[in-house]
């Protein structure tokens, strides 16, 4: 598998994604941003990175997920929960962030905002049937499982 990620700035002040420490699963993504940028609670904003991405092939995706640091001590998270960038996309990376506090919080120029994970995608084919095999669990959902006491 091919682990070089191409990526373009679009704008002179963009931050190239980077791994925090060699084990860091995602690789954080900066805020590409001339002036700071309150969110007030229950507030979205779309925050530009300046970069867009090539992923080698529709093998992998790139997926967006909060940092736990912002979501945790500041109730910022994605509007989207999990942004998905597909291997065919090649706009800008924008983040959507929503606050979920009581309190307004400041995004910064060049502040992490979010981490990009790189991970691999089945591209299946789907086809309509009739019926479906059984299963212990047939089509219990929500909780069909019980909780444990």
């Amino acid at each position: 598998m091919n682990n070089i990620i191409k990526v373009k700035k679009l704008r002179e002040n963009a931050k190239i994604p980077y791994r925090a420490t060699p084990g860091s699963a995602g690789a954080d993504l900066c805020a590409c941003i001339d002036e700071p940028i309150t969110i007030a609670p229950g507030e979205l904003h779309k925050i530009p990175t300046g970069i867009a991405i090539e992923l080698p092939d529709s093998s992998m995706g790139a997926f967006l997920f909060a940092r736990s640091g912002l979501g945790v001590k500041h109730g910022i998270t994605l509007a989207n929960s999990v942004g998905v960038v597909d291997s065919d996309y090649r706009g800008e990376i924008c983040v959507g962030l929503c606050n979920v506090s009581n309190q307004p919080y400041t995004i910064q120029p060049d502040e992490r905002i979010a981490q990009m994970v790189i991970m691999p995608v089945v591209c299946a084919d789907f086809t309509e049937v009739q019926t479906l095999s059984d299963t212990q669990r047939g089509s219990g959902g929500f909780g069909s499982t019980g909780k444990t006491e």
